[in-house]
């Protein structure tokens, strides 16, 4: 149907109906309204353009492993965000260089892409870079303006008119906005959203902690791979058969590169570089800690682990970096914040400030509250930077400054666990060195616990330094503790280096001493006939030199040497000869031990009235004199004593007393033996289950402390009443069994009086 308004437009027209035509000669975007004849002008008005959606993140690293627990942290975050409604979404991930945070960006952004339909933006901020300077905030705006489809020629000139239109830009869109490799929190402030849905991941090689008070963002920290995951970073890399051939160049890598992703994928690059090479070859030369750093390098910045380094080191005040290298310098697996400062020569609140300094920049790490860990390969790092940039007198100063600390703190928690016994003053310590006081037992404990492998490792370093006075000073400084723990092959090493050192000091005096100690570490390790040598020289040089009173201890060591033999009629004879002694020189201290000793092995020859007339005189001394170990030890004879005489109900009772003052110590070596009588009572009582626990306590601490005698032969006993405990059972004998004949009663265990 033709209506009037067609036919007046044809007229128009001037044209033929069947030549009008309607055609789109153009692209178009949107609906095309066809119109049949239009009256008047024509206006056209351009619809709203289509936000550009950017796609700048860099490709997803090849190989990847591990990372669960962080990658499923990430994806939480981001849940909740998506649940509370929160505008923006920020992740700081940090952590040392070369410990994989770009990596584990990049992996997860490409995991979740999807959820993030209106692009991702990405920019490396070279923070920290060995080479070029860091990308501004200003030269990242544009940037990602840029990338949002914004023109140069109308992009705004003033830095915070530019931040204002990336905000607007980027408002209400799901983008993910990755800033890598930030110096600080400045660095990136203006780069994140306003309020939008936008999610953001920053990495740095510090801790930002303005970006989480601040913005809200969630801290995580990578820490190194696991060995396992490690493992499988080389797979990945090598390949399994290649890895799988040569399991031992494998384990070299994995203990050179201490699960530094970084670092392991330079030996894979290197390896790969000559894949018909054994892997054993590149192995050997990783080996060499001294020139490990330099085998770490695969010819490209990216891949060279020294450069990694030095952008951190860079970054840090001169203060921090000589502190840093400091701490490379020293011994031990980590470090506490005092001796810290004896070894900076610094106060303690100056120390935590620089330390806190490294930390945040994730060169050391702070594991428990005032003790300090620095990775292996920051390790070598720090050392070289030390040795490059400070004087041999001034690194020597530090590590004798920190020898001193762990010496006279040594010394001091020697002092509170035994005040009485035989022991070496040092001399006062190097300017700058500032010990601490341990002024009760509890604390000395707590102390050398923690800092016992530092305590060692300081040790070592003063022997290569040949430290002589040092050496031979540690090695009675840490003799109660050791054997109160149990720490037997530890002395041994610790007396065998100080009795060296005492030869080299040329003093008679000083040898007497250190031959006895290295003996008595023997003794109580089975080398009894270096025991009785060392002993002997001991003996003659205390005689040379009349000191009656290096004279009595080492009777009281041959006592104890002879007493581990089985030779009882020896140890006592020596025993009494050290008691006669320590009483011509008035010290009652060392005559109450003296009683000890002489009732331990006279009871062992069956000499029970002379046994109890020495422990009560014994225990009345150490009662007076404060002693509590000593009164344990008393009270174990009297234990001991009743055992003998089948008086059991009086050993659980002097046990019960001694056990409690054992732990309340820390004398774990005596609480073992006391346990192992205790069992002894109680299987003899018929008492099979308070026996069992009994001993299975001990056994425990038998182990712990690599007493394997003692283990094999209490294992044994243990194995013969858990059969006799479950043939009571299989014939329905309920509760306790038939107590033992004396005849048949349990040999009392060996070991009590050391002291």
């Amino acid at each position: 149907m033709t209506t009037e308004h067609d036919s007046q437009g044809r007229e128009l027209l001037g044209a033929d109906v069947s030549e009008v035509r309607n055609e789109v000669s153009a692209p178009v975007e949107g609906h095309v309204v066809q119109a049949g004849v239009v009256h008047g002008g024509v206006h056209l008005h351009a619809g709203r353009e289509r936000p550009v959606v950017p796609h700048q993140l860099p490709a997803a690293p090849r190989v990847f492993t591990g990372r669960a627990g962080e990658l499923t942290a990430l994806t939480a975050a981001l849940d909740d965000a998506a649940e509370t409604g929160a505008t923006v979404m920020i992740s700081a991930l940090g952590g040392a260089g070369g410990i994989g945070k770009t990596w584990l960006a990049l992996h997860w952004a490409h995991q979740h892409i999807d959820r993030f339909p209106d692009g991702q933006l990405f920019v490396d901020l070279r923070g920290f870079t060995p080479v070029g300077e860091p990308v501004t905030a200003a030269e990242a705006v544009r940037g990602f303006l840029s990338a949002l489809g914004v023109d140069p020629a109308g992009m705004p000139t003033d830095l915070d008119a530019q931040v204002g239109l990336y905000r607007s830009l980027v408002a209400d869109r799901r983008l993910l906005i990755v800033l890598d490799n930030a110096r600080d929190t400045p660095h990136v402030t203006p780069l994140l959203p306003g309020d939008s849905a936008c999610t953001v991941l920053v990495t740095s090689r510090r801790q930002l902690a303005g970006l989480v008070t601040t913005h809200g963002a969630r801290p995580l920290d990578l820490d190194v791979l696991p060995a396992a995951e490690a493992r499988q970073l080389l797979a990945g890399h090598l390949g399994d058969a290649r890895v799988a051939a040569e399991p031992e160049a494998v384990e070299a890598f994995l203990e050179c590169c201490g699960g530094l992703p970084l670092a392991l994928s330079i030996v894979a690059a290197r390896a790969t570089a000559h894949p018909s090479f054994p892997l054993r070859l590149l192995a050997e030369e990783l080996r060499d800690h001294t020139t490990r750093l330099d085998e770490l390098d695969a010819g490209e910045i990216p891949l060279n682990l020294r450069a990694a380094f030095s952008s951190s080191y860079e970054a840090l005040t001169s203060e921090a970096a000589v502190l840093l290298g400091l701490v490379g310098l020293a011994p031990g697996p980590d470090i506490g914040l005092p001796a810290t400062a004896s070894l900076a020569g610094l106060s303690v609140p100056r120390t935590r400030a620089l330390l806190r300094e490294l930390e945040t920049a994730h060169l050391v790490s702070q594991p428990s509250p005032g003790r300090y860990r620095m990775h292996d390969l920051i390790r070598l790092y720090a050392s070289e930077q030390a040795h490059v940039h400070q004087t041999a007198d001034s690194r020597d100063d530090a590590l004798r400054r920190l020898v001193d600390f762990y010496l006279h703190t040594a010394y001091a928690g020697d002092q509170a666990l035994d005040p009485h016994r035989e022991s070496v003053a040092p001399a006062p310590p190097r300017p700058g060195c500032r010990p601490q006081p341990l002024p009760d037992e509890t604390r000395a404990l707590a102390w050398l616990d923690a800092e016992h492998p530092c305590l060692m490792a300081a040790q070592r370093l003063a022997v290569e330094r040949r430290w002589h006075r040092a050496v031979w000073q540690l090695a009675p400084t840490l003799h109660t503790y050791h054997w109160r723990r149990g720490l037997l092959s530890h002395q041994v090493a610790v007396a065998g280096d100080g009795l060296a050192a005492a030869r080299q000091l040329g003093d008679e005096a000083t040898q007497a001493p250190a031959h006895r100690l290295l003996a008595e570490a023997c003794a109580l390790t089975g080398r009894h006939t270096e025991a009785m040598d060392r002993l002997h020289q001991a003996l003659a040089l205390a005689e040379r030199t009349a000191d009656v009173r290096s004279q009595a201890h080492t009777h009281r060591v041959l006592a104890w040497a002879w007493g581990q033999q089985g030779q009882a009629r020896s140890a006592l004879e020596h025993a009494t000869r050290s008691l006669a002694l320590f009483q011509a020189v008035e010290d009652q201290e060392w005559e109450a031990r003296g009683f000890n000793q002489s009732a331990w092995y006279s009871a062992q020859l069956g000499h029970f009235e002379q046994a109890q007339a020495y422990c009560e005189k014994g225990l009345l001394l150490h009662r007076g004199h404060g002693n509590r170990n000593g009164e344990a030890l008393s009270l174990g004879i009297y234990a001991y004593l009743g055992l003998c005489t089948g008086r059991y109900a009086d050993v659980l009772e002097h046990g019960r007393q001694a056990l409690g003052l054992l732990r309340d110590i820390g004398n774990t070596y005596h609480e073992a033996v006391l346990l192992h009588g205790i069992g002894q009572a109680h299987a003899a009582l018929g008492r099979f289950g308070q026996a069992r626990e009994a001993w299975e306590q001990a056994l425990e601490l038998y182990r712990s402390q690599h007493r394997s005698g003692e283990a094999r032969g209490l294992q044994v006993q243990l194995s013969e009443l858990i059969e006799r405990e479950q043939g009571r059972e299989q014939a329905g004998e309920p509760g306790a069994g038939e107590p033992l004949s004396p005849e048949n009663a349990p040999r009392p265990p060996d070991g009590l009086p050391h002291e």
